[in-house]
């Protein structure tokens, strides 16, 4: 077997500690690009002025030998996919364990949404369906298949066509430490993480599909999750809830990112606000496959899946029986008219920030009132 591991990790670079510690500038703070509950992530260059990322991991002792790594390392080698931050090399020394990776010059999702100039509707449109074939790629092409544990803005990266790169998955399963056979540690930031996982430590592909969901209400807000959701008694229920009970009452443009200024497409935004609301329900069972998102997100089957989760619960339109604690909004925003969107690719800021698992959210308090005052402008 280990001739095996050997054969299938002939696609990855094995690098010498030396050279990522030459490519980093000896680990410089400087050349940080975040840190996540993994490590932290350098920006790095090697010799032929190839541009890197470094991930080197933090607490390796008690984590498992040398050989089993390297075929935790293979398997995620084999993902492969356009929407998919690809592995191109790693560094093992007794104290060390380092992934190397494409730099990603835009950044991730959540720094780009705080970055101007803003990100526009068409650009938003494509990320949600990139960051969804990467996921229903590792779901259902990969064997074994792979769950990403930690579905959210930070660890969605742009690459320089602005097209989405899910970031940071294989990781959760490469760093379980020997002693824990149970996955209680739950790893993950609060806001983004389905219910059942924060109550069993359970995680499954519908795990995934709740963060993203809560990915495509980022995305039209333009909040982080946390942003939303500090006064929400551990779970995401308040913010749903008033989620839900705008969209009930049909008033979509409260919700949009004003950096979107009118420059949407008012329909498109209520049928990704439906997406993200079908994903995000209580039960597991009850939120579609990533196969299903993505034919949802490219306009197929969403009316049939919205009136599936209608009839489950005539109050609040959907099957998210948390406890409704969210007050009634009193003012709404402008209408908003449909004019074409602008493309300025180009033009975008490269904040370079390679957000995978690195955004730690800031702690900034928003009460859900103030938030909905502020978003109705």
């Amino acid at each position: 077997s280990e001739d095996l591991s050997q054969i299938k990790l002939g696609n990855l670079r094995n690098f010498s500690f030396k050279e990522l510690y030459a490519a980093t500038d000896t680990f410089s703070t400087k050349n940080i690009l975040g840190s996540g509950g993994f490590g932290n992530v350098y920006k790095g260059k090697l010799p032929d002025g190839t541009m890197i990322a470094v991930k080197r991991l933090k607490d390796v002792s008690g984590t498992s030998g040398e050989s089993q790594f390297q075929t935790e390392l293979a398997l995620i080698s084999l993902a492969v996919h356009r929407n998919l931050l690809r592995l191109i090399g790693f560094c093992v020394t007794p104290n060390e364990r380092l992934l190397v990776y494409p730099y990603m010059s835009n950044g991730s999702v959540a720094s780009r949404l705080k970055g101007k100039p803003p990100l526009d509707w068409n650009t938003r449109k494509r990320i949600a369906i990139g960051a969804a074939r990467g996921l229903l790629y590792l779901h259902e092409q990969c064997d074994p298949k792979i769950i990403h544990r930690d579905v959210k803005a930070a660890n969605i990266l742009l690459d320089e066509y602005f097209e989405a790169v899910v970031g940071d998955f294989g990781l959760a399963k490469l760093l379980e430490h020997d002693d824990s056979h149970v996955t209680t540690a739950v790893r993950g930031t609060v806001g983004h993480i389905a219910p059942e996982y924060l109550s069993t430590g359970q995680s499954s592909e519908k795990t995934d599909v709740f963060g993203f969901g809560i990915l495509l209400l980022e995305l039209i807000t333009g909040m982080r999750a946390l942003e939303f959701g500090k006064t929400l008694n551990q779970k995401g229920s308040a913010m749903l809830d008033w989620v839900k009970k705008i969209q009930l009452e049909k008033k979509v443009e409260m919700l949009v990112d004003r950096e979107l200024g009118s420059n949407y497409d008012r329909i498109e935004v209520g049928e990704m606000l439906q997406v993200a609301l079908v994903c995000t329900q209580f039960l597991p069972a009850h939120r579609p496959k990533m196969s299903e998102v993505v034919r949802m997100l490219e306009g197929d089957g969403l009316a049939e899946k919205w009136a599936a989760a209608h009839g489950r619960d005539h109050n609040l339109n959907l099957d998210i029986s948390w406890p409704n604690n969210s007050k009634g909004l009193s003012r709404a925003g402008s209408m908003p008219k449909n004019p074409h969107n602008h493309h300025h690719h180009h033009h975008q800021r490269s904040n370079s920030m390679l957000g995978a698992s690195l955004d730690d959210d800031d702690d900034d308090e928003h009460s859900l009132d103030s938030f909905a005052m502020e978003l109705s402008g």
